[in-house]
């Protein structure tokens, strides 16, 4: 029987739609909004930031681009492991930073019950689920006394396996499993990672590790729809099919050549003239809590994609946009007052749900209290949707651009769809800002100051640099 999410008539009824009134001139004025004439006055740019990405498709790190359709014997592999995964584990522990963390988090959230791991087995029907994506001593002792090593399966991803964080977690782990299980510690780690260099595709061909591979062509922060997010995903039994014919969904709709037909390249369009009118900061409130660690993964993706010193040409530019997260009903009662009248430099991006999965009545009580009594016989469901119009129309009133990203529902088709979306508008902005959207030399800049200041061979330099900085002074330390 033909899964659902391949026919075409469901898929279009889960099409994400972006609305983006508030973002034009004719609803937040002239000087804050964007005009039609601004779009037509960029119209080359934008076509040739399109066809350059049309170009650069599936060659050097758009590898991601060709994820929807080239992993089906991979994706049948992470399956079986998965399936095995859950009958003999009681955790699996992902050990990773970055984009090895982020997008497993965010897609777990969304897709899975929120309160996962507290459900008993029979109602999870899989492991308990942890990322470690940090490496304060206190988080590796607190996750050590709720885990059972032995009973635990360690998803360690690193592409490179030189990342400091990453490492020392594993080393940390494979020593407790070695001293727990002897010769088969082996057997509770898989490492995700390149399958061509790299330290950790050597220890786990010595230590004899079951492996996934990381494309060459795909970056941390665009690997979500590989094995890095893949296999976890299928571990906790989300629909892993489901949520690569998604992506597959909105990368169709992502080649139309037409701007207004495009939604991630008029969404790079607006964000690229919002930007030129000094809009340098992106806030991403989700409408929902199965949502709200996407803006964390958006957060890494727009950062460190778009946040670059120098362009193509080599001049300095200090291009891209601070992002911010933010969820709505809660920051509602913290963020907004500043969104609403603080400077004119922000963009607000909402992600709106039209189906929640579950509803609940607000029961009749407090009829002695009109200002309580009037929630009475509504639901939950309207008043989130509510609480966002409200916000929307506050913003929009007040002159402060923002955009509205429906899911028709949160499921796995969807969840594919929002991870490409905004993958491509971050390729398409990427081009219009002419500079290379996939390199990250202030991440490297930070990794390698930590390799000089813990010993690491081959960073003496680097070590003599930090050692003849200006040293602090005293009187500016209360």
């Amino acid at each position: 029987m033909k899964a659902k999410y391949l026919n075409g008539k469901w898929q279009r009824s889960m099409r994400l739609r972006l609305d983006y009134n508030n973002m034009t001139d004719e609803f937040v004025g002239k000087e804050q909004g964007v005009s039609k004439a601004e779009l037509r006055a960029e119209s080359a740019l934008f076509a040739d930031a399109f066809e350059k990405v049309q170009q650069k498709r599936g060659t050097g790190m758009m590898g991601w681009t060709e994820l929807p359709y080239n992993q089906k014997e991979i994706v049948e592999d992470i399956l079986a492991a998965a399936k095995d995964i859950r009958k003999k584990f009681d955790a699996f522990v992902v050990l990773g930073i970055g984009g090895s963390a982020l997008g497993p988090i965010a897609v777990m959230q969304a897709l899975r019950h929120m309160r996962y791991n507290e459900l008993p087995k029979a109602k999870r029907k899989g492991p308990k689920f942890y990322v470690e994506d940090n490496v304060d001593p206190e988080r590796m002792k607190a996750l050590l006394d709720v885990v059972d090593v032995k009973k635990t399966m360690f998803n360690v991803v690193t592409k490179s396996g030189s990342t400091s964080e990453t490492m020392s977690q594993y080393l940390i782990i494979y020593d407790l499993l070695k001293q727990a299980l002897g010769k088969d510690a082996a057997s509770h780690v898989i490492a995700t990672t390149s399958q061509n260099k790299g330290n950790l595709i050597k220890l786990a061909k010595q230590e004899g590790f079951k492996t996934f591979y990381i494309p060459d062509g795909v970056g941390g922060r665009f690997s979500e729809l590989c094995p890095v997010g893949l296999l976890p995903a299928a571990v906790t039994g989300i629909d892993i099919r489901q949520l690569l014919a998604g992506a597959a969904y909105m990368d169709k709709l992502c080649r139309e050549k037409q701007l207004r037909k495009n939604p991630a390249l008029v969404s790079a369009a607006l964000s690229y003239l919002s930007m030129k009118k000094g809009k340098n900061i992106s806030v991403m409130m989700p409408y929902a809590d199965s949502l709200r660690f996407m803006s964390d993964w958006y957060c890494q993706l727009w950062a460190e994609s778009l946040g670059k010193a120098v362009n193509f040409a080599g001049e300095e530019v200090f291009a891209g946009q601070t992002p911010v997260k933010a969820l709505g009903v809660t920051d509602q009662h913290s963020q907004v007052q500043h969104y609403r009248e603080g400077p004119f430099d922000k963009v607000v991006t909402f992600l709106a749900v039209d189906r929640y999965r579950d509803e609940v009545v607000i029961p009749q009580g407090c009829e002695e209290i009109p200002d309580v009594n009037f929630l009475c016989g509504h639901t939950m469901n309207e008043l989130i949707d509510a609480e966002r119009r409200a916000t929307e129309y506050a913003l929009t009133v007040s002159r402060r651009p923002n955009r509205t990203i429906y899911l028709p529902e949160v499921n796995a088709f969807t969840i594919g769809e929002l991870l490409y979306f905004y993958e491509m508008e971050t390729a398409f902005c990427g081009e219009m800002l002419g500079i290379d959207t996939y390199n990250q030399p202030g991440v490297e800049a930070g990794k390698n100051a930590t390799y000089a200041l813990l010993g690491r061979k081959g960073y003496e330099s680097t070590k003599e640099e930090m050692e003849a900085a200006k040293a602090k002074k005293e009187e500016f330390i209360c």
